[in-house]
């Protein structure tokens, strides 16, 4: 079994989550779409009213509403059918554990320093040039390995069970295409099997094709995704 939403929920966590039956709406000040959108986990007893209710919740944080969509076609279908835009398609991809092994000029340390905060929101960052408060508490909420190589790559891993979680991989744009980011990958699966992980996950958006590349090389297949449905029910 291979429970995404779950993984991704507990290894991105939102600072703030409000229930709607069996739907989390995560808050974390408009930082990632990840932390900032409804999590579907069942059926509401009535649908309609609970997407409108949804629309309420972020529209009083002045924000977009937006849902994380994997395997629910009928919710899929509604919010298509109320106008929200489906953004951002992301694949999972798993590899097994067995066989990784750790480049010895990788430091992962247990929390993450100034330095690698500052490049990992320099690379992923989509809210202007300050990195808030909240993405650290977003990267720091759960307990995770933080890798770091020449000042220009970093990457964080989640152990989840027999899973490890890959996140925030980045690299600085002057460091690319030297195999800086490949090395931390290696670093991380191989910290995640000394602590008992068996399999490695990661999700990256559909169309980011040197990072799909990269992480096909190191053996990692897809194996299902997500999207998100969009709509900015703040504006006339």
């Amino acid at each position: 079994m291979f429970p995404l939403d779950e993984l991704v929920a507990a290894a991105w966590p939102a600072p703030t989550v409000h229930h709607i039956d069996r739907w989390r709406l995560r808050h974390a000040g408009g930082v990632t779409k990840r932390a900032n959108s409804v999590l579907p986990l069942g059926e509401p007893g009535d649908l309609e009213d609970a997407v409108a209710r949804a629309e309420q919740f972020y529209t009083g944080l002045g924000l977009p509403t937006v849902f994380s969509i994997s395997s629910q076609t009928h919710l899929d279908a509604f919010l298509d059918d109320r106008g929200y835009a489906l953004v951002d398609p992301t694949l999972a991809m798993v590899r097994d554990l067995a066989s990784a092994a750790a480049p010895e000029e990788v430091r992962i340390t247990d929390g993450p320093s100034d330095a690698w905060l500052d490049l990992w929101w320099s690379v992923d960052g989509r809210h202007g040039e300050v990195r808030p408060a909240v993405a650290e508490r977003i990267l720091t909420g759960v307990p995770a390995g933080y890798a770091s190589l020449d000042g220009a790559a970093v990457g964080r891993a989640v152990p989840q069970g027999e899973w490890l979680g890959v996140y925030a991989m980045a690299v600085a744009p002057d460091a690319r295409r030297r195999g800086l980011g490949r090395r931390v990958l290696r670093a991380l699966l191989a910290w995640g099997r000394l602590r008992g992980c068996r399999r490695a996950y990661l999700v990256v958006v559909e169309r980011n094709a040197a990072a799909r590349a990269l992480y096909a090389g190191e053996g990692f297949v897809e194996k299902g995704g997500y999207h998100y449905r969009v709509r900015n029910v703040t504006s006339p």
